[in-house]
């Protein structure tokens, strides 16, 4: 039986974590592209990264497929994918689940708490 520890020990060895710093710094390179996959309301509550994505993890798989209707064309496999959430464990999560659907550069940026604390640039 795996428990919720397990998984994300899993997801944690596949997708490389990088600190806030370093985050911040990739913010508006070119192809950049920064995903909240938290849900609509926990977005509400806090704000988002200035210009990310809004995926929620839950529909990562559908937005991600293209031979899904709910394809979303922000998703190419070259992308360079930014993932934040709130703490860092389903950013984690959903990008395991992307780099088993063949993306090639998936990075788990932590919490958003941590990016708006660091002054990074943020919206409602």
């Amino acid at each position: 039986m795996k428990l919720a520890k397990d998984y994300l020990a899993e997801a944690n060895e596949v997708v490389t974590r990088i600190p806030t710093a370093e985050a911040l710094a990739l913010y508006g390179k070119a192809g950049a592209l920064f995903i909240d996959v938290r849900d609509s309301a926990a977005i509400a509550k806090t704000g988002t990264i200035k210009g990310a994505a809004r995926i929620p993890r839950g529909f990562m798989e559908f937005a991600a497929d293209e031979t899904s209707p709910y394809y979303n064309p922000i998703m190419k496999k070259d992308a360079e994918i930014y993932l934040v959430c709130g703490a860092g464990g389903q950013a984690a999560l959903a990008g395991k689940t992307l780099k088993e659907m063949g993306f090639k550069s998936v990075v788990n940026i932590g919490g958003f708490p941590d990016w708006k604390n660091a002054g990074g640039p943020s919206e409602e």
